[in-house]
């Protein structure tokens, strides 16, 4: 029954992740359809990021308080319903407030999936299902952008959204007998900390979702300056309280700390990795969205095959060599593959998404099989919140690096992002 249970849980992760990204080579085509201006098209394609980010803390208390499969349940029915309103968006205010709502209803419905782990698995089983997590939790964006640009081409930027309404509808029916019964603390949940942590978390995303493509205006960087103040405050504020929306007593754990930063940093390089080669493909290369997307099969192929198989091979430091084979496979590309798509790239795409499993995967399943389960909670929020801020802080950062000086010189970035994601690794005990 916990495999059975887990496989649910996986698919409504999948389908959440792949949500992320399965738009991004569509934008061209949306804007022409619902005519759309640059800044509402850029709101569009932030919003799922935003509300997910902003709320996912807050759904990961939710479930410890209120039952997780009630909470999956709700995640998934507006994430269904939501989706099934994105697809049909007749204005792109709609499309707007769809993306929104489905991001809320993602936050509410991923976070159960850990925690579900913790509680219902243990010794190498725990160990083998979070590897599984830690893959579709990666995986599932890069899919998006493969399995994006195919139904794009194919059938239209509707049907990337529609997709999601029969397999939500599909998982709907059968959660109730599938999913595990309700263990609820019945806790009053802190709203001063969901309004103060929810209102930091925005101050920071919104400057790193628009800033860069509105030139960086001068109002990012005071909403950047309160959001950590903000996030500083909340921290000082949980401290005090009997039940706290996050406990930042989870990062004293052994390990915890270092094995959260390498997280943090694989996965801001292969967001940066995602945006910047997209971009080179489609403007640089002469790439159409369908073979923009596909392009990523291979790194979608070898991040699968290392998450499944590291288990089974020699114990060497994958969590160090994996980063550094990502960090070196972008400036491969870099160098190499515009002369030689897809001799070398493809091949190389197989090596770094192989890398990116290796420094993620291991990562975060020795992480989490060190907290204790009264932290479940606040793993999977730190897990997925860090992640979220990572890739938008590296897209910002390294994208606009891009836009002024090319695919070399974002490729240093994110091999110094992999070496500073090697070396925090090593710190883990």
């Amino acid at each position: 029954m916990p495999w059975r249970t887990l496989a649910l849980l996986l698919a409504g992760q999948m389908m959440a992740s792949m949500d992320s990204s399965i738009l991004t080579v569509a934008m061209p085509k949306l804007q022409r359809e619902l005519g759309a201006s640059p800044t509402m098209l850029q709101a569009i394609f932030a919003g799922y990021t935003f509300a997910f980010g902003v709320l996912v803390v807050t759904g990961a208390r939710l479930g410890d308080d209120r039952g997780h499969g009630r909470m999956f349940i709700t995640g998934l029915a507006g994430f269904t319903a939501t989706s099934l309103l994105c697809g049909l968006s007749w204005s792109p205010a709609v499309l707007l407030v769809g993306r929104l709502i489905q991001g809320a209803s993602a936050a509410l419905m991923t976070p159960q999936t850990l925690q579900v782990i913790q509680r219902r698995f243990t010794g190498s089983s725990r160990e083998r299902a979070v590897g599984l997590y830690a893959m579709v939790l990666a995986l599932g964006v890069c899919a998006g952008q493969v399995i994006g640009g195919v139904i794009v081409t194919g059938a239209g930027w509707r049907w990337a959204l529609l997709i999601n309404v029969p397999i939500g509808l599909t998982l709907l029916a059968l959660a109730p007998r599938m999913l595990p019964p309700d263990e609820r603390r019945g806790a009053r949940l802190d709203l001063p900390g969901v309004i103060v942590l929810s209102a930091s978390m925005a101050l920071i995303l919104v400057p790193l979702l628009l800033g860069r493509e509105q030139g960086w205006p001068a109002w990012v960087w005071p909403c950047l300056l309160l959001g950590l103040a903000g996030v500083a405050l909340f921290a000082r504020l949980e401290r005090r309280r009997s039940t706290p929306l996050l406990d930042p007593a989870v990062l004293k754990e052994p390990g915890v700390s270092a094995g959260l930063a390498t997280v943090v940093a694989v996965m801001g390089a292969y967001a940066a990795l995602l945006f910047s080669l997209t971009l080179h493909l489609q403007d640089d290369l002469g790439f159409s969205p369908l073979r923009a997307g596909l392009a990523f099969a291979a790194y979608a192929v070898g991040f699968a095959t290392m998450s499944l198989s590291w288990r089974r091979l020699p114990p060497l430091p994958w969590s160090v060599v994996g980063p550094l084979a990502l960090g070196g496979g972008a400036l491969v590309i870099a160098v190499l593959a515009a002369d030689a798509w897809p001799l070398i790239a493809e091949p190389v795409l197989f090596v770094a998404g192989a890398g990116h499993a290796a420094g993620y995967a291991p990562v975060a399943a020795r992480t989490v099989a060190r907290v204790k389960a009264k932290h479940a909670p606040e793993a999977s929020a730190l897990l997925t919140t860090g992640s979220i801020l990572a890739s938008s802080f590296a897209v910002a950062t390294l994208g606009s690096l891009y836009l002024a000086s090319g695919l070399t010189a974002v490729a240093a970035g994110i091999a110094a992002t992999c070496a500073i994601a090697a070396l925090s690794s090593t710190t883990s005990p």
